[in-house]
């Protein structure tokens, strides 16, 4: 991920120790405006996060129904444009448990379904037709590569992952990293410092 202005070393925690400050943001997207209610102890509380933003306009949501995984979901700006589509079904999954209760909260108007869920709780056979993510670089890099090997795999034939990271953390090695674990990696676009890397399976 990118920005960690908000107590970063709290947001990879089950329960943040940080008070619990709420704050509204908002953003506009393709004509919709998003308003999210987002807190102290989450990932970039305090505004929409740049890469966050950069993959939500370089990459068109879905059109055709389908189960999409939001990986890393923060309060839940991604879950919240593409739960837009009522055939969308949406996993939201997130270590922090107040990031996960946000995330539910702005997203229980949607059109489609959210489900919020800590990693454990995504039921094992599960598969997904697009991965969404601004992954946590900042865990270090084996933590994000087991991430990545955990995840993606769980893609469906056919199915894609969207990633976007920061160039100066690392995309274009992450990049690499993918291709050489046997993915098929597209440098899809690049905007405002991040990269955004579209990966899919190799052709049997």
């Amino acid at each position: 991920m990118a920005d960690v202005s908000d107590q970063p070393e709290h947001y990879f925690s089950e329960q943040p120790a940080v008070d619990d400050r709420e704050r509204t943001i908002g953003f506009e997207l393709d004509g919709v405006t998003y308003e999210l209610t987002t807190s102290t102890g989450v990932f970039s509380g305090s505004r929409l996060d740049p890469g966050t933003g950069v993959l939500l306009h370089k990459v068109v949501p879905p059109e055709t129904a389908g189960t999409f995984l939001d990986l890393g979901c923060g309060y839940g700006p991604i879950s919240a444009v593409l739960a837009q589509r009522a055939d969308a079904e949406v996993w939201a999954v997130d270590v922090n448990r107040r990031a996960l209760d946000l995330t539910r909260r702005n997203t229980e108007k949607s059109p489609g379904t959210v489900h919020t869920a800590v990693p454990e709780d995504v039921p094992a056979d599960l598969r997904f037709d697009e991965i969404w993510s601004n992954p946590p670089i900042k865990v270090g890099k084996e933590a994000l590569h087991e991430l990545l090997d955990t995840w993606l795999p769980r893609l469906k034939d056919g199915g894609v992952a969207w990633l976007v990271v920061s160039k100066h953390l690392g995309s274009d090695s992450l990049a690499r990293w993918l291709s050489e674990r046997g993915w098929v990696v597209d440098k899809h676009a690049s905007a405002k410092g991040y990269r955004v890397l579209r990966v899919d399976r190799a052709e049997a």
